[in-house]
């Protein structure tokens, strides 16, 4: 009788190993490892494709099919292709599944079958929650089962146009002996479900448990096997939501779709900008306004910094919606080539509504924000501040200037200060672009001495 193969494999990160192991050498994390069989796949169950020439390919650019939710649809590269696979995580509440309902919702209005497979509740629970968002369609329908077997039976019986699975992590294979949501397990399921889309051309939806880290539970090769990659953020304690693409085979993955959750759901942010400058203060020292490029759009945010003197041996360096290392290489030029001594302040900084600053465009503003509040001294409350900043403290030029200002002016401020090397060829109507080359030229200029 032939032996079975079984190997130990890391339940965070997929690393398989012969024999258990304490710590994972893959990505360090202890008692991780669990027993595992090995599948094996016999090539007498797999049917052979056929190699097909490049222009016998029809493509439709027009085919896809929209949600009528601009944001939703601005995240896909224009809305959903059909036959693709797409993965959504996020925080346990931040809003997955009532996005899923919704869009399901406005699909099946224009004709679309829709089968909502959900492993973690009822359809009853589904229905309430429908009913809550005024949700009432015919071709919705709602299945709570766990069985990868008994969902592939139930999509060749309904024929729907669209499969959405709640979650991959609750879905099992009777074949694998493993509980659900191991990385076999997820890693198979999400195999089986691929094959049905890519022959059926459904396109299937797939929601995804995140770690502690913020990163889609099981193995990193669940992001490789599916089309797009969605990651749903957000604050619980706040209304906002963003909707950002980490992977997409087609459309672009630096766009972003903002939301605000309500009581009828989820609704639609068309225009960031001026709900995250809603609440602005005025008036106040630390508080800067910046500008950040999302895929096509610009939207200005407010940035807010708090200096106060340290009660420990080491100052505190903390800033929530940015990268962390790059702020602390911020302060150090702040301290070096402008002068300001913040050995011992803690320093604190917020970018308000949760939104996560990664363009370089926006060093300027978290200094002028942190100089703002240590010489307690307020910035112009119509300025919007952009640039890099280099290491030798020069203000450096920055991408898509022309529609960051035009944005700034769109929304009524009236001065931004800019890097010197923008300036040239920009042209502006009610808004005064002023040109600083250096970071303590930049603060002079933004901070005002009244």
């Amino acid at each position: 009788m032939k032996k079975e193969k079984r190997t130990f494999v890391c339940q965070e990160c997929g690393y398989s190993s012969l024999k258990w192991m304490g710590k994972c050498p893959n990505c360090a994390a202890w008692n991780s490892f669990v027993e595992e069989r090995v599948v094996d796949m016999r090539r007498g169950e797999m049917t052979p494709s056929k190699p097909v020439k490049l222009k016998e390919i029809e493509s439709d650019e027009h085919s896809r099919w929209t949600a009528d939710i601009s944001e939703f649809d601005r995240v896909l590269g224009g809305g959903i292709v059909p036959g693709t696979i797409i993965l959504i995580g996020g925080e346990p509440g931040i809003g997955k599944s009532t996005l899923l309902i919704e869009v399901s919702s406005n699909l099946a209005k224009k004709g679309k079958c829709i089968l909502y497979v959900s492993g973690e509740e009822s359809p009853y629970q589904i229905g309430l929650r429908a009913k809550r968002l005024g949700i009432e369609t015919e071709n919705l329908f709602l299945l709570s089962e766990t069985s990868v077997e008994n969902i592939i039976d139930a999509v060749k019986n309904v024929k729907p146009s669209i499969l959405i699975v709640d979650s991959i992590q609750t879905t099992f294979d009777s074949g694998i002996e493993s509980s659900p949501g191991s990385v076999s397990q997820v890693r198979e399921c999400t195999s089986k479900l691929t094959k049905i889309a890519k022959k059926g051309n459904i396109t299937i939806f797939l929601v995804g448990h995140v770690t502690k880290v913020g990163m889609i539970a099981g193995p990193r090769t669940l992001e490789h096997m599916v089309d797009t990659v969605l990651y749903l953020e957000g604050d619980r304690t706040q209304s906002f939501r963003i909707l950002r693409a980490v992977k997409n085979r087609f459309g672009s993955i630096n766009e972003i779709g903002v939301f605000e959750m309500a009581k009828t759901g989820l609704v639609e942010v068309e225009n960031p900008s001026m709900t995250f400058l809603d609440e602005r203060t005025f008036n106040t020292s630390g508080s800067v306004v910046i500008s950040t490029i999302e895929g096509t759009r610009p939207i200005l945010a407010e940035v807010q910094a708090l200096v106060s003197s340290t009660r420990y041996p080491v100052p505190q360096r903390v800033i929530v919606g940015s990268d962390y290392k790059r702020f602390s290489i911020l302060l150090a030029v702040l301290e070096r080539r402008a002068g300001y001594n913040l050995g011992g302040f803690d320093v604190f900084c917020n970018v308000v509504g949760g939104l996560k600053l990664l363009d370089p465009s926006c060093d300027l503003g978290l200094v002028v924000a942190v100089a703002s509040n240590f010489d307690d001294r307020p910035c112009n409350n119509g300025t919007v501040v952009i640039g890099e900043v280099g290491l030798a403290g020069e203000v450096r030029p920055v991408s898509q200037i022309e529609r960051r200002v035009k944005e700034a002016e769109r929304l009524g401020f009236k001065r931004c200060i800019i890097p010197i090397g923008n300036q040239k060829g920009l042209r502006t109507e009610s808004i005064k672009t002023i040109g600083a080359r250096s970071l303590r030229e930049a603060i002079e200029k933004s901070i005002s001495h009244s």
